[in-house]
């Protein structure tokens, strides 16, 4: 029986609270993530799917509910506890790869051991073995202006496992690059489910990205509208189960 690593419970996030302007973006959803699982997460624009995304993973609190990453209440924490519980539990990847241009590849990667008082040495073979992983142990000197868009989101992903997280969180993670280099990210990200058993939930607006994970969750109106597994079905076949779906619910809006 698989462990769970994620769960929401009556997940419900109102904006402007007590005013009235509030805004309920989700409405009570349950959700769980077991241990090596590859789910992404779909939906029209203002569906609810990134308030979703921030929500499970410790960047923004539920207004009501509960979220739990490996049976630990997060939604109860200080910002303080959030903070280090974030860089031992949980790897993020953004579409904007959110590096210090400052700094360069090797320390951009390193920082999540530095915060966590990590021996120097220990953190040089880390990320060494990582950069060698995703191909990039050659431009670890480099700033990120100096690198390519494909390198920097390498970079990223490696940063994000650099700790070993239960968890990564991944939104829009091709949104900055072209369609080789994001065929090649998702391919990494298949690796490190399969090969690695790297939990990951991504959010993402394309069936073709899509088709790389295992199972979907198509959010609508701030729920959980539609949950499709991959199973036994080929990638080519889970792409037009995907896109099928999506041109559904793209009709069913223009509708009504």
């Amino acid at each position: 029986m698989r462990n769970i690593v994620l769960e929401a419970v009556d997940l419900v996030k109102i904006y402007n609270v007590n005013t009235e302007n509030a805004f309920e973006a989700l409405h009570g959803i349950q959700f769980r993530v077991y241990d090596g699982d590859f789910i992404a997460i779909m939906g029209p624009s203002g569906s609810g799917k990134s308030t979703f995304i921030n929500t499970i993973s410790t960047i923004d609190r539920p207004t009501h509910g509960k979220v739990y990453i490996h049976n630990t209440d997060v939604s109860t924490m200080s910002e303080e506890e959030i903070g280090k519980f974030r860089y031992e539990n949980l790897g993020f990847i953004f579409q904007a790869f959110n590096l210090l241009d400052t700094h360069t590849l090797f320390e951009n990667i390193a920082m999540p051991l530095s915060l966590a008082h990590t021996p120097v040495e220990k953190i040089h073979a880390r990320v060494h073995e990582l950069a060698k992983l995703m191909d990039i142990e050659h431009s670890l000197e480099k700033f990120p202006n100096e690198c390519s868009g494909g390198q920097r989101q390498r970079a990223a992903i490696c940063r994000a496992l650099v700790n070993a997280p239960k968890l990564i969180v991944a939104d829009e993670p091709t949104g900055n690059l072209d369609s080789k280099n994001s065929a090649e990210l998702m391919k990494l990200f298949r690796q490190m489910n399969e090969e690695m058993g790297v939990t990951i939930v991504m959010v993402t607006h394309d069936p073709l990205i899509t088709s790389y994970a295992n199972k979907l969750i198509y959010i609508r109106d701030g729920r959980i509208e539609t949950e499709l597994e991959r199973g036994p079905m080929t990638q080519e076949t889970f792409f037009s189960a995907i896109t099928e779906i999506n041109s559904a619910e793209s009709k069913g809006l223009l509708d009504a």
